[in-house]
Formats: C-alpha cells, sequence, structure tokens
C-alpha cells in the first residue's frame, strides 16, 4: 500500500522555520537550538572546518557570538578567550546561557536587525554560527579595526533530495541563490562586501533512521504537527527511506557558505 505523504504546512500549528515565532515556540518548548536529528557527515565538513577556524581566531580576545542561542557554543572557547559575548533574540535561549558560572562570559538579547547595543570598536573579533545575516550592518562599527568577522551559513542548495523524494513534506529548493545574494546585500549595507571572501562548501550528509526525516521537517514545530506527520505519513516515509537508503544511511547533500571578513 502507498500512502501518502501529508503537507506539514498545512497544519494550523505550522510555524515559518526560522521566523521570530518560530524561536519563540522552540525557546519554550526546549529552551535551546539544537538539531534533533540524527547523522553522520562526509568530508569537506563545514561545520568542522568553521569551528577549526574560530578556535583560532578567539584565542585572548574580546568575542562576540551573533545568534549564539542557548549558549553551549559560546561558553565553548570561554578557556582561551579573553572575554565572550553571546547574544540572540530568543529570550529562552539567553536565560538558558546565563546558567553558568563563567566570569569572562555573557550572554545580552538583542535584536540585530537594530543597533547592536554595544560601544564602537568594543570588540576584537566577531562570529556568526548559522545567525542572521542582519549582523553584518552593524558588526563593523563595533570590530576593532583589522578585527575579523567568521560566519557560517547554510547554502541554497540544501538537501534537494528531500523535497524529491518527499514530495509534500518538504518544500522544492528555491531556484537561484537567494540565500547567497542575502548574504552579500548585507555584506554591502555594512560596508563589508569589499573586505569579505565568501567560499561554498559542499559536501554529502546521511541521516541513519526513518523518524530522522521527521525530525528535519518538523523541527522547532509543536507536538501536534510532529503527531500529523508521524499518523499520516510514517509508513510511506519508511518505505521511501528504505528503498533509498545506503549502508551509511539516507544521503542528502550538504552546503554551506563560510564567510570571512577583515575590518
Amino acid at each position: 500500500m502507498v500512502y501518502k505523504l501529508v503537507n506539514p504546512r498545512t497544519h494550523r500549528d505550522w510555524l515559518t522555520p526560522h521566523s521570530h515565532g518560530w524561536y519563540a515556540q522552540l525557546g519554550k518548548l526546549t529552551g535551546q537550538y539544537s538539531l534533533p536529528w540524527n547523522s553522520t557527515v562526509s568530508e569537506p565538513d563545514a561545520e568542522a572546518l568553521f569551528e577549526e577556524e574560530v578556535s583560532r581566531m578567539v584565542v585572548k580576545n574580546k568575542v562576540i557570538d551573533i545568534g549564539c542561542g542557548h549558549g553551549d557554543f559560546t561558553i565553548r572557547w570561554s578557556s582561551i578567550a579573553k572575554q565572550i559575548v553571546g547574544i540572540d533574540i530568543t529570550s529562552d535561549f539567553i536565560e538558558n546561557g546565563r546558567n553558568n558560572n563563567l566570569s569572562n562570559v555573557s550572554f545580552v538579547i538583542a535584536d540585530t536587525g537594530n543597533r547592536l547595543p554595544f560601544e564602537s570598536e568594543e570588540f576584537d573579533c566577531a562570529y556568526n554560527r548559522k545567525g542572521p545575516t542582519s549582523a553584518y550592518l552593524d558588526l563593523k562599527r563595533i570590530i576593532k579595526p583589522g578585527g575579523r568577522i567568521l560566519s557560517l551559513h547554510p547554502g541554497d542548495h540544501l538537501s534537494p533530495e528531500l523535497s524529491y523524494l518527499f514530495p509534500n513534506l518538504f518544500e522544492p529548493v528555491p531556484e537561484g541563490t537567494p540565500i547567497l545574494n542575502k548574504i552579500k546585500d548585507s555584506l554591502e549595507r555594512g560596508m563589508l562586501l569589499k573586505q569579505a571572501n565568501i567560499e561554498t562548501i559542499r559536501s554529502a550528509s546521511y541521516l541513519l533512521e526513518p523518524m530522522d526525516v521527521v525530525r528535519v521537517c518538523c523541527f522547532g514545530q509543536a507536538p501536534s504537527v510532529y503527531e500529523m506527520v508521524i499518523n499520516e505519513s510514517l509508513p510511506e516515509i519508511e518505505r521511501i527511506f528504505s528503498e533509498n537508503a545506503t549502508d551509511k544511511g539516507f544521503r542528502v547533500t550538504g552546503q554551506a557558505y563560510i564567510v570571512r571578513v577583515t575590518v
């Protein structure tokens, strides 16, 4: 029997991913920004490359973490950074991050769409790990001349296999490069584009079980959305997963942009 894949975006509780409401709900539900699915990544791993560069950049510096979420990545550098400040718009994430006893780590609620609540040239460097591109508008002001900005953003052509093999469950990958265009526009408006280098990293990742497809689809959504997808589509998800998985898992294309700026 072939089951029809449900469209979760028709559910009354569906929220647009990465909208302010979606982040606020995720904060209320879990208190953290943490990917709930299980996967492995082949080389080159953009996340690993980014983390390695961050680890070198922050040593003995005053650092700002843009879109820090619940702060685990921020706290990771406390032993090597002089001082590190994490900012995020989601209050529940920030409250979670503040539950630490580190004297050189602090967290601030801030909307990067507005002027950042810091003095000019207050920081030595900044990083943005999949946070908002709007931060570029004011970053040049708060970073000392010669300081660096390092960012990691999802690519435009991320996981096209999901929308192709699981129609309705996932929206088609958009044509063109709207994410890259948005990054460049924000850099231009922040007077940083001419000083920026943007590298595209392509790799492959493997989802390990059918429920990981559900977790990707419903990340950040209310439990009622998960229930609808599981109740109406899990058998079909399991069939498609089984027919297309390798011994490593279900392969999806990975793409990310790494942005490097010297102020």
